[in-house]
């Protein structure tokens, strides 16, 4: 992954609300369901169904979206491979969230177990 800060702007600029229609496509097409994407955002944000909606009602942008979440504490177990960039060594603090995200919504569509996903909840 190209680590240059015209590609942190990028992502920080790009909204959830963009993106989110693209995770459940991704994860339905692989017969998980809308439900289970919406626990594995809540694991990892704190938000329930109805901030999520806000903030997409709201096209909030990946910046603002995290700014409003409560990371999971176990997020920094999030590891592998996402965009071809480790994970664990993204250095900027919000693009490596994104991939958090990104990454759980691949396990997720690749039929990981739920509690394998969402590390020891």
């Amino acid at each position: 992954m190209n680590n240059s800060s015209a590609t942190h702007q990028r992502i920080a600029r790009m909204t959830f609300a963009s993106v989110y229609p693209l995770y459940l496509a991704k994860i339905e097409k692989k017969g998980r369901t809308k439900e289970e994407l919406q626990q594995v955002i809540a694991w990892l944000t704190a938000f329930d169904q109805q901030q999520l909606q806000e903030l997409i009602e709201q096209n909030a942008t990946f910046e603002t979206f995290f700014q409003q979440a409560e990371l999971n504490p176990n997020a920094r177990l999030i590891t592998g491979v996402i965009c071809g960039c480790r994970v664990e060594e993204i250095e900027d603090p919000l693009t490596q969230q994104v991939r958090y995200l990104d990454k759980l919504v691949d396990e997720l569509a690749q039929g990981r177990k739920m509690e394998k996903i969402l590390r020891g909840s």
